[in-house]
């Protein structure tokens, strides 16, 4: 019997996840949108984007053998600063709140997946620092975008260690990793200004509020004269 009938099948998922609406929350998705989209592999991988979908993702990791996640993390360093987390390092990062931004983090999902009888062999985090969140609709920060390319040659890097080999695609053969309407060209250029989309607050809805917050100041004021 040839011996290669006996080995066992590995499957190995590079995940992206994060919400592209909140600007550097979506650095985990361009990073598989960059990987999937420009390089080939040899064995074929999955690259997946995971959006927000937080433990509905158990059910597309449980029979997986090796797992490369791209995400933006709250670790311990600097804003825009990168982080490589492997197996039992990975918990070693948390924080009080989670070690994801999303609303399940790597360790519940971790956790689900050994009450479920499986395990990874390899599981490795490349999470990035936010520097900014809070800008509804926004794109990754410069310090974040930059970062993007260097996330990739470690996350190749590790492929290489998984006996994976990474080339990367010709021009013009790109395939879509994520879906048409918020591929990243499309985002990009389809993006109002923040002044536009009021990313910082409707201007007219403010001032209505502080005019109404003044006039009851001042309401009060004669009250109490």
């Amino acid at each position: 019997m040839n011996d290669d009938t006996l080995a066992p099948q590995r499957r190995i998922v590079v995940l992206g996840v994060g919400n592209l609406l909140w600007a550097d929350e979506g650095f985990g998705v361009r990073c598989a949108e960059a990987l999937g989209d420009g390089w080939d592999f040899t064995p074929p991988i999955e690259v997946l984007d995971g959006g927000t979908l937080g433990l509905a993702l158990v059910p597309l990791l449980l029979d997986a053998t090796d797992v490369l996640l791209f995400d933006a993390v709250d670790h311990r360093g600097e804003p825009g600063s990168l982080l490589v987390a492997r197996d039992a390092e990975v918990p070693r990062f948390m924080t009080s709140s989670k070690m994801s931004l999303h609303q399940a983090g790597m360790n519940d999902i971790l956790a689900s997946l050994e009450l479920l009888g499986h395990e990874p062999e390899h599981f490795t985090v490349i999470g990035i620092k936010p520097v900014e969140l809070a800008d509804y609709g926004g794109s990754l920060t410069e310090p974040v975008q930059q970062q993007v390319p260097i996330a990739l040659q470690l996350g190749i890097e590790e492929l290489a260690g998984w006996g994976v080999e990474a080339r990367k695609r010709a021009e013009g053969t790109a395939r879509e990793t994520v879906i048409a309407a918020i591929a990243r060209e499309r985002y990009e250029s389809g993006r109002p200004s923040a002044e536009l989309s009021c990313r910082v607050g409707d201007e007219r809805f403010l001032a209505r509020r502080a005019a109404h917050a003044a006039n009851e100041s001042d309401d009060k004021g004669a009250r109490d004269e």
